[in-house]
């Protein structure tokens, strides 16, 4: 694995031998409002293994090892100013071919990538993505407010953000729990994707309901399937991986 910096952003090069050849697709994965490249673990290792293609996955700024965030408060359309930094990667990095694999918010980013860069995106892949806020996601995103003050999860954090844990937190939860943030919603913006779409959700998910899948299949422009996982929550592809794996192998298999 190699790394590259761009625009403060680390990304990391696939260990598939293929990497970046031209007539190869490039899978990107997106992290959530927690995650980096290394809370992936190795499961774009296995996309890779599976389909044959280029991946690539980064943190964005303020994560895992990429710089520091540059303000202490974010602006209401930061996961859409996210969209637009992502197409500078993949102008950056010259990708002709490319598939979004977005988590959580990285699945709200590869939304809005694809309807604003429509000319940039081949397919989207999204797991626990949010379009809307809900009551369930102002729930789950305060008990995990609780979680980090009376548990170890701040410890598990710093393994992968060390000194930007805290600003990580905080950036994520101040900006979903604030007034301005009630009214956050995207799907004005679904009917400009055209591409293919997987749009998964565990029936469980402790952040978003199904409503939210219903909105993106409903009004997306391109060919759009819904995949809901019974019994797991909002992290399918470490709840069942080997589901998410098959399907997202079957998905990728049906573009090419």
């Amino acid at each position: 694995m190699s790394d590259l910096i761009i625009d403060q952003y680390r990304l990391q090069l696939s260990i598939n031998p293929t990497f970046l050849l031209p007539e190869k697709a490039t899978v990107i994965f997106l992290h959530d409002s927690l995650g980096c490249i290394e809370l992936w673990r190795d499961f774009p290792n296995h996309i890779a293994l599976k389909t044959g293609l280029n991946i690539l996955s980064y943190d964005r700024q303020g994560y895992g090892k990429s710089a520091p965030f540059s303000t202490s408060k974010r602006d209401i359309d930061y996961l859409k100013n996210e969209a637009i930094i992502l197409e500078k990667i993949i102008n950056n990095l010259n990708l002709k071919n490319v598939i979004l694999f977005g988590h959580s918010d990285g699945g709200s980013i590869a939304l809005l990538a694809a309807a604003l860069f429509p000319e940039k995106i081949n397919a989207i892949i999204t797991e626990g993505a949010h379009v809307f806020v809900e009551p369930e996601t102002i729930e789950g995103i305060k008990k995990a407010v609780i979680a980090y003050k009376n548990t170890n999860l701040k410890e598990k954090l710093t393994q992968y953000h060390q000194d930007n844990t805290e600003a990580v937190f905080s950036m994520w939860t101040e900006t979903w729990l604030s007034e301005q943030y009630e009214s956050w919603n995207i799907e004005k913006y679904l009917h400009k994707i055209q591409c293919p779409s997987l749009i998964i959700q565990g029936e469980k998910d402790e952040y978003g309901t199904i409503d939210q899948v219903h909105s993106i299949v409903n009004n997306t422009s391109g060919n759009s399937a819904s995949l809901i996982i019974p019994n797991i929550g909002h992290t399918p592809h470490k709840e069942s991986p080997e589901i998410i794996l098959e399907k997202v192998t079957e998905f990728i298999n049906t573009l090419y």
